[in-house]
């Protein structure tokens, strides 16, 4: 696939729909969760290695993978509170965080991995956790520079879990899913948000509310205060809880999973995603610091000007500390090549495993807060702050030339 060539008929529009899930969805609490008990063992031991798989079934939570810190973590504590600020604390709700049984099958990471990612290595030199391949993608359509598509969808379902939680509409249930069509135009490979073409809001309710009030509110209350009204037309489409009905939610109607959900965590469809998924893992798995790495250069292009869209590929081998492979597309949005964008970015960026982890300050437990809503678009995460994260260590000099080249 040539992610570079642009449709150069300018003016030619496209509909793209992403999709998001709240924190009640059976899936996204199983990365809540996940991501909740990687935080608990850093939060005692910085160099704890986590990778915390969750399952979710009716009245049931199991742990299962592997943990190798020196952290003692209550592990029924830290499950059953994050359950509890979901919102699933009654039984009416199809789940309580005070009666579910909690299982827990975590054993101590396997020695051969350690040995070939970190023994006899410092800090900086560490291996790559895994193989794998790392997407990041950014886009200047909106101020993060993320697709308006996925950060709509988001929005949507934040503004309920509030409404729910400020008891503006009480009857508003943990379980959320909310899709939104964007009718686009292709100027020369940049995208451009025209209107949104379709809305899409499914959520779990209480059993004492009408569908007609349902839908009321969710007209008022949640897509009103969410999407720009500039993008809101007599030709918008909605559905609005189209099931009809949906009381039964949340892991009595779904198994969930940890990460199952790798499109909602990242760009909505947009870009590209290497397959791996990210919360319960520590940083030391690439396939969620190197994500976190591509967002960071490719937003780093972008808010610089050198081009309007950018996908960044990076690929490793278990145990090897330096990439195998760096790509970077542009789309056609640049007025130079994609050889040129490629040598800034290694002029500029330590991609090693080990020099991640220090620049983005990895070793913290900030990653619950990431296992809903996106990992990437906020700018609460280190990844998102190009200007300031930005390795003072590196030729930032040379990033910020080529910016002004282009824009005097």
């Amino acid at each position: 696939m040539n992610f570079s060539a642009a449709n150069k008929s300018n003016g030619k529009t496209f509909l793209f729909t992403s999709e998001s899930v709240g924190e009640g969805h059976s899936d996204k609490m199983c990365d809540q969760i996940s991501d909740a008990v990687l935080d608990a063992y850093l939060a005692q031991d910085p160099d704890s290695k986590v990778a915390c798989e969750c399952v979710a079934k009716t009245g049931m939570i199991l742990l299962c993978g592997e943990v190798t810190s020196k952290a003692v973590v209550d592990l029924q504590t830290v499950v059953r509170n994050t359950i509890k600020n979901i919102g699933y604390d009654d039984s009416s709700k199809g789940f309580d965080y005070k009666t579910c049984n909690v299982l827990v099958a975590l054993e101590p990471q396997c020695k051969e991995i350690s040995d070939c990612v970190f023994e006899g290595k410092n800090e900086e030199d560490i291996g790559a956790g895994d193989q794998g391949l790392m997407f990041g993608y950014a886009t200047d359509e909106t101020e993060e520079c993320m697709p308006l598509t996925i950060l709509l969808a988001h929005k949507l379902n934040a503004k309920m879990k509030m409404l729910s939680c400020n008891g503006m509409c009480p009857w508003i249930r943990p379980d959320s899913k909310t899709q939104v069509t964007v009718e686009y135009r292709d100027n020369m490979g940049a995208v451009e948000p025209l209107r949104v073409h379709t809305v899409v809001i499914s959520v779990q309710h209480s059993p004492d509310i009408t569908l007609q009030e349902i839908r009321h509110g969710l007209m008022e209350k949640v897509i009103k205060e969410v999407i720009p009204a500039k993008y809101l037309d007599d030709k918008t489409i909605y559905h609005l809880l189209p099931s009809g009905k949906f009381i039964i939610g949340g892991p009595q109607g779904d198994a969930g999973l940890t990460g199952r959900k790798i499109i909602v965590d990242t760009y909505g469809g947009w870009g590209g995603h290497g397959g791996g998924a990210f919360s319960g893992k520590d940083y030391s798995k690439v396939d969620r610091s190197g994500a976190y790495a591509a967002r960071w250069v490719a937003k780093s292009l972008v808010k610089a000007k050198l081009c309007r869209r950018a996908l960044v590929q990076i690929s490793y081998a278990i145990g090897v500390k330096h990439p195998l492979s760096i790509s970077v597309f542009h789309y056609g949005t640049s007025s130079r090549d994609e050889d040129e964008l490629l040598q800034i970015v290694q002029n500029n960026f330590d991609l090693r495993p080990g020099a991640i982890i220090r620049e983005l300050n990895l070793k913290r437990p900030i990653y619950q807060k990431t296992a809903c809503y996106g990992h990437f678009g906020r700018e609460a995460f280190p990844w998102e702050n190009w200007l300031t994260c930005c390795p003072t260590t590196y030729d930032r000099a040379e990033l910020l030339r080529f910016n002004n080249v282009l824009t005097s």
